[in-house]
């Protein structure tokens, strides 16, 4: 009697009894178990599902340039960008373990049901192996799950709600990016600092998933500090004018605006905020300010003047001072004339990860990709050094604190550093509460075989 055992990177491996109950086991190739959209060609396809319009509209093009920048990268084309500064030194400019690499792109529309149409299509029609992108947790969630499902694997791009590894965690999807949690754990001792401990503050919050986790994030760290959190007011992701949730904040006794906003949204809200004329404004004896928790440059450059002292956080900016970084800034800004923007490197970075994880486990099979990046640690991208975790495949590096420049001398440089928060100030537990508890688990690899 023979016996097939397959392990999560697909290998089969035959037991037959030979002799007096003895038994040689045989290990054929991986190849032999069929996964979802295995190339059987010379090239192999990746989906790119960004939001080319909507909210998020600004973000989503960086993410397509980047990601269109780390195929010609990873097919030989240009200086090589960061794969000279990877510490993994798998990729050798030839594709994808030899394939010429293509893509395809969708338009998310910063929809969830979109996002989740767009990416099924690029599965279904175009044969994606791996679905990169989006700026919206509530689109991350959505297309995790239905990559999950369809045995492919997602690397999430600006999803910044800790549900996305958290409570919605999946064993096909990893996030780069970091997370509410993280803000609030980076942003609270320099709030501290440059505020006091004596602060109440009003939020207003874009009511979906990513809003809710940010809010609550943001909250609980400023509480802990001593802050009284006055009001939390929810808002549609589709307003542009929101004039009318300012009001109530003069009136409310609070002295710090707490913007749970992002995109777009931001801008108008801070624009909004700053027609009010609320940084001129004393209450309870102190400077009212303002807080963004989530920053980005385009949302910097949207803003203006408005932002001028307004501390927040953000995952990557390019002016640190890194070879990864410089390396990226380098070939990003001579192919398009600007530096890279913060969605613009994770989706690089992302695009490039994969890439390697399938070269060092030797297979596109998802489930040897998800095995190769569990417990990754790396450096050489842009964050400096950084781990992908194997209990939730969150990525943990360190965390800027940016504020609002006073002085900046061109577009780009709106955005000062403040403070490199290390990676051990912002690591949590898998279970912690805020992530789903300990119920909350990755389930197991699907290959869609």
């Amino acid at each position: 009697m023979s016996k097939l055992i397959f392990n999560r990177r697909g290998l089969i491996k035959s037991t037959a009894a030979v002799g007096a109950g003895l038994a040689m086991p045989t290990i054929f190739s991986r190849n032999a178990w069929a996964y979802t959209n295995e190339p059987k060609g010379d090239t192999v396809t990746l989906g790119f599902n960004v939001p080319q319009t909507g909210p998020y509209a600004d973000e989503g093009a960086d993410e397509l340039l980047a990601q269109k920048l780390a195929v010609e990268h990873l097919n030989g084309e240009g200086d090589g960008g960061c794969l000279n500064t990877f510490t993994s030194k798998a990729l050798k400019g030839n594709g994808i373990l030899g394939k010429k690499v293509a893509y395809v792109t969708g338009d998310t529309q910063t929809k969830s049901d979109a996002a989740r149409a767009s990416a099924k299509s690029m599965i279904e029609k175009d044969g994606a192996v791996m679905i990169n992108g989006g700026s919206s947790s509530g689109v991350a969630v959505a297309v995790q799950g239905l990559c999950q499902e369809a045995g492919v694997i997602f690397m999430a791009g600006l999803t910044h709600a800790n549900d996305t590894t958290g409570k919605d965690r999946k064993a096909n999807g990893f996030r780069h990016f970091f997370n509410a949690y993280m803000s609030a754990a980076a942003l609270a001792p320099v709030l501290e600092k440059e505020m006091g401990s004596d602060r109440r503050a009003y939020h207003l919050t874009a009511d979906y998933n990513w809003g809710w986790t940010q809010q609550e994030s943001i909250a609980a760290s400023t509480e802990a500090m001593g802050w009284e959190t006055v009001n939390n007011v929810l808002t549609p992701l589709a307003s542009t004018d929101f004039s009318s949730y300012i009001t109530p904040v003069l009136n409310s006794g609070a002295d710090v605006l707490v913007l749970n906003h992002y995109g777009g949204n931001m801008v108008n809200s801070l624009s909004n905020a700053i027609q009010f004329d609320l940084l001129n404004k004393q209450v309870n004896g102190k400077d009212f300010k303002i807080v963004v928790p989530l920053y980005s440059e385009l949302m910097a450059a949207g803003a203006g003047d408005n932002i001028k002292g307004v501390l927040g956080s953000m995952n990557y900016n390019w002016q640190l001072d890194n070879e990864g970084s410089k390396q990226f800034v380098k070939s990003f800004g001579e192919k398009y004339g600007k530096p890279p923007s913060n969605s613009a490197q994770t989706c690089y970075a992302q695009v490039l990860l994969y890439a390697d994880a399938c070269e060092r486990a030797g297979t596109f099979n998802p489930c040897g990709v998800v095995e190769a990046l569990e417990g990754f640690d790396f450096d050489g991208l842009g964050n400096g050094k950084t781990s992908y975790r194997k209990e939730d495949h969150q990525c943990f590096k360190d965390v800027l604190v940016v504020r609002g420049a006073e002085n900046p001398t061109t577009a780009y440089d709106t955005l000062e550093i403040v403070e490199i928060t290390p990676t051990e100030q912002v690591t949590y537990a898998p279970d912690h509460p805020l992530f789903g508890g300990p119920e909350a688990t990755l389930g197991t690899c699907n290959s869609g075989a």
